[in-house]
């Protein structure tokens, strides 16, 4: 046979059993839709740790309290110390590290109110320094004051959803905001793009760190924040740290430095090692439907008995019976796999759209691997009653004989 008489045969011989054929694309539409779905549930994952470290700024560290030799606990979490992180500990690395930007953090909640409106809003102690570590947005105003950090001032800048729901019909700039008991005048208005690891900043209020100390009535920063900006190394700059501050702490190393880089590389190969799992997952089902598909040619061939006899009779050799089987299997994984991407990447797209704070995507290797392994899967498994049925003696398969 040619080409083209090969695969007008086996268009013809699909047409004529189209329950089987309905049941095969099924089958494989199906895996190849798991695997995209599943696929994409996995790339969405990384991306959303992904956004989720975006609010940080490159080559940053996060100096915190406690260690989990000396305190037996996490120190990201339960840590605690008996020496705080203070002003003095920040001014004395700037001194002896150059090209460096350092923003203290001091958190706490406070009933924010404005007139006949209130609200609990988080309340961040920091200075101007903390715009460039979280990449914040000014979009009015001005940001905190520059200067001397241990100077307390009674000015503030909100974030954009406090200032939205507490100034809903004017400006929110050289309003008084009463935190607790404390006013404070609004200078300025920022936006996050992020969500900051929960941390919704657009309805948070940030107040010079001096400010915030009196307030919650604290001398030790919660975090300190630490940003190369002479392009030096982080893991250096890293050890620098720990090792200036061991020297101003008696030699005690009592501080943990966090490089969000390098949680962030942690987190993406975890993820990635999860989405090769749930694709090896989606792949099992590809297998399973090669199974289903070499059950139903066994019975298809088993079927056609009479017709393999006739075209072994018209001189048909086995090299062209296998090849018609082989072809129909071809036909319908291909049919099938495209089915599967169509229905898959709808599925994304429906799913994207229900809920899209979760960035879901499809990578483009699993969209490739998956289309490219459901024929070969199919014709592996399609091989075995091929063969078959082209060994078979005519005489017997017009007889109708059992394969």
């Amino acid at each position: 046979m040619r080409s083209t008489d090969l695969l007008s045969f086996a268009l013809a011989a699909l047409v004529r059993q189209k329950l089987r054929g309905v049941m095969l694309l099924l089958a494989i539409g199906i895996s190849v839709a798991s695997v995209v779905v599943m696929t994409a549930l996995g790339q969405g994952a990384k991306n959303f740790v992904d956004n989720e470290f975006a609010f940080l700024g490159k080559d940053l560290l996060i100096l915190l309290p406690g260690k989990k030799e000396t305190t037996g606990g996490l120190p990201p979490i339960t840590g605690a110390s008996a020496r705080d992180i203070t002003l003095d500990d920040m001014r004395y690395l700037q001194q002896q590290i150059a090209d460096i930007v350092a923003a203290p953090l001091i958190i706490g909640t406070t009933e924010a109110s404005y007139r006949a409106r209130n609200r609990q809003a988080i309340t961040l102690g920091t200075s101007e320094a903390f715009f460039t570590t979280h990449n914040l947005d000014l979009i009015a105003g001005q940001g905190l004051p520059k200067g001397a950090v241990e100077r307390a001032q009674s000015v503030s800048v909100i974030g954009s959803d406090l200032a939205a729901e507490l100034y809903p019909q004017q400006s929110p700039l050289g309003q008084w905001l009463r935190l607790d008991n404390r006013r404070f005048r609004v200078i300025g208005v920022f936006q996050s793009n992020s969500s900051n690891m929960g941390l919704r900043l657009n309805e948070a209020v940030l107040i010079p760190v001096a400010s915030a100390q009196a307030l919650f009535n604290t001398s030790g920063l919660f975090r300190l924040f630490i940003q190369s900006a002479g392009g030096q190394s982080l893991v250096r700059l890293q050890q620098r740290v720990i090792h200036l501050m061991a020297d101003r702490h008696q030699g005690v190393e009592d501080i943990t430095v966090l490089r969000p880089d390098a949680l962030l590389s942690t987190f993406g190969d975890i993820l990635l090692t999860l989405t090769l799992a749930v694709a090896g997952i989606g792949t099992i089902s590809l297998v399973v439907a090669g199974i289903m598909m070499m059950n139903i040619m066994l019975i298809s061939t088993h079927q056609r008995a009479s017709e393999i006899g006739l075209l072994k009779a018209l001189g048909a050799d086995n090299h062209t019976v296998r090849a018609i089987f082989l072809t129909e299997a071809a036909l319908l994984s291909l049919a099938g796999a495209l089915l599967g991407m169509v229905c898959g990447y709808l599925l994304v797209a429906l799913m994207a759209w229900w809920y899209p704070a979760f960035p879901l995507a499809v990578p483009l290797w699993a969209a490739v691997s998956a289309f490219c392994c459901a024929p070969l899967v199919a014709l592996l498994f399609a091989l075995m009653p091929a063969s078959r049925a082209a060994q078979k003696p005519p005489v017997e398969s017009l007889r109708g004989g059992a394969l």
